[in-house]
């Protein structure tokens, strides 16, 4: 039986950092449960794309509608080797969902592997696991990173962190760090 990782998003998640561990992540053999509160597998969230294109800060576009294949209502976390949790707008929101801290504050507590990117460090930081770890996330979560008491990692957008069971990037191009760099934590190997 596949190992079985959990993905938490809502609506408009960021497109790139669902889509591409959801299948990545399957690739690897996993079995990658996607989430999302108050509604069930089979149901669809609506995604955004977020891209850098010379602006102050990024550009958000209509991206996919994601279907879900887990019911949220009947996640049982001692069944996850590890938590992905993808940026977005979505962070913003689930953080006020107490559910989804306690999901988050489980597989910190049990050393699972939890891999967040961009700002789904906001639910890390609501959660309030960043104490005295290091992370990094999208630049403009910086600040909430550094007020939950992590200390926020400022690396190319290239780039993935490793503290511990935590494992982050800044934002969708770190996916081929971010995701081996997740895997090796899960135990797992990238090689030819």
């Amino acid at each position: 039986m596949a190992k079985k990782i959990l993905l938490i998003a809502g609506d408009f998640v960021e497109d790139y950092e669902i889509m591409v561990p959801f299948q990545a992540l399957q690739a690897f053999g996993y079995q990658v449960d996607a989430a999302c509160p108050d509604k069930k597998a089979g149901e669809q969230i609506r995604t955004a794309i977020h891209d850098f294109e010379g602006d102050q800060t990024y550009s958000e576009k209509p991206g996919h509608n994601f279907s879900l294949n887990a019911n949220f209502a009947e996640v049982v976390p001692t069944e996850y080797v590890g938590l992905v949790i993808p940026g977005g707008r979505a962070p913003e929101y689930l953080r006020l969902n107490e559910k989804v801290l306690e999901l988050v504050r489980h597989f910190d507590s049990e050393k699972k592997p939890i891999a967040a990117i961009c700002h789904g460090l906001q639910l890390l930081a609501a959660a309030g696991i960043l104490s005295g770890r290091a992370c990094t996330a999208y630049p403009a979560c910086g600040p909430e990173v550094t007020l939950a008491g992590g200390e926020f990692q400022a690396i190319e957008v290239t780039e993935a962190f490793v503290d511990g069971n935590l494992v982050t990037a800044p934002a969708w191009p770190a996916h081929p760090q971010w995701i081996a760099k997740f895997v090796a934590v899960l135990g797992g190997k990238v090689e030819l």
